[in-house]
């Protein structure tokens, strides 16, 4: 309704596209938004954010952060902006919305996925297309290394490092033509190529991924509009617990006794009693496209017919149209003359006048008629 300056706003007023806990303080969040900003928050106290951060943009508008990320030291946050840009922001006393790093254009496309190495040298940013690309903060002006050729359709996909940050791991999304399903990829930080590519799902998308470090096994969720699933990996000699304490138990034998009860789901907003009315500009648009309650005339029917009309020149209905192909109706008033018409009842008129002649006949002068150019250009002959 009215436009505001998101710094006067207490909190987001779009969609959430992120958020991450301070590393060092768990008090404090970050969160991205649609809306176009970055904001700090204390857990203590909700009522309103403790920073307001709108990045840098080429044009004065409204652009979504996609995705945002603290380093381990939480000294640093870094955005990733729908215009492809990354900026990265360094917490000190007087800081503002400037960012001190900013790559223009760094992906093509959204940046679904950002994070920090621990030693804070590398970030690594995922991207709607289909790159992973590695980053040395020392040097911004250009990726270290571009990894291609994965697919991602998600806008959650992310990417995160092994425990010992030796690796770089995330997932890939199934395109519509692709025979192969999802992986789940690996790559070497020190030697920047592909490690190693691992089957997930053959029907599903990863859309994301972790390999936690207490139990040294990788999680990967799957899904897609229908439905979602998790798969772990792990190695039962480096692994534990975890899916080790699932793996290992025997299957529960199912008891005479065992009842399942069924859940029954309701779902109010799909009856239409409890549906949302739609506006009145859609409900004038949809009466609009109904011919019969917008009293719309019916068009001059051009080519074949439809609806009980045939398309002819004449624009004849269909028995109309039936009688004159089978020789039953002769139209011939189009080849006429006119005149020669009316006075082909003249001699017919004079001898049995009917209607108004009689009223007139003593007074009505005789009518003379002019003839016609044909008949003086046979009597010049």
């Amino acid at each position: 309704m009215y436009i505001r300056d998101l710094k006067n706003t207490k909190g987001h007023i779009s969609g959430l596209t992120g958020g991450e806990w301070n590393p060092k303080s768990k008090e404090t969040i970050l969160t991205s938004s649609e809306d176009g900003s970055l904001r700090l928050w204390d857990v203590n106290d909700f009522t309103s954010q403790k920073q307001v951060v709108k990045p840098k943009l080429v044009r004065p508008s409204r652009i979504p952060v996609t995705a945002c990320a603290w380093d381990f030291e939480g000294k640093r946050i870094v955005g990733g902006i729908g215009d492809g840009s990354i900026q990265l922001w360094t917490i000190k006393t007087g800081w503002g919305s400037r960012p001190d790093i900013y790559v223009e254009k760094a992906h093509s496309d959204d940046i679904t996925g950002l994070k920090f190495s621990t030693d804070g040298q590398i970030l690594l940013s995922r991207s709607m297309d289909a790159t992973l690309k590695v980053w040395d903060l020392r040097q911004m002006k250009s990726p270290v290394k571009v990894f291609g050729d994965l697919p991602n359709h998600y806008a959650q996909t992310n990417v995160g490092f092994s425990p010992d940050e030796q690796l770089i791991c995330t997932g890939t999304s199934i395109e519509k033509n692709s025979t192969s399903g999802s992986l789940l990829c690996f790559f070497d930080r020190k030697k920047l190529e592909l490690f190693s590519r691992v089957g997930i799902s053959p029907s599903l998308s990863v859309i994301r991924c972790l390999w936690h470090p207490r139990i040294n096994q990788v999680f990967a969720t799957v899904g897609d509009k229908k439905e979602g699933g998790t798969h772990i990996l792990y190695d039962p000699s480096i692994s534990q617990r975890g899916a080790l304490v699932c793996v290992g138990r025997a299957p529960r034998r199912k008891s005479v006794d065992d009842y399942e009860v069924q859940p029954v789901i309701h779902n109010p907003h799909a009856l239409p009693l409890f549906r949302d009315q739609p506006s009145r500009k859609r409900q004038r648009e949809k009466i609009l496209k109904d011919p019969l309650k917008s009293h719309k005339p019916d068009l001059p029917v051009n080519g074949p017919g439809f609806g009980g009309r045939v398309g002819t020149t004449k624009g004849s209905l269909l028995t109309q149209y039936l009688m004159k192909q089978g020789g039953l109706i002769k139209e011939t008033w189009m080849d006429e003359d006119p005149r020669e018409a009316i006075l082909k009842y003249a001699d017919a008129a004079a001898q049995d006048p009917k209607f108004i002649a009689p009223a007139y006949a003593e007074t009505q002068p005789k009518p003379m008629f002019a003839k016609s150019d044909s008949e003086d250009e046979d009597n010049e002959k």
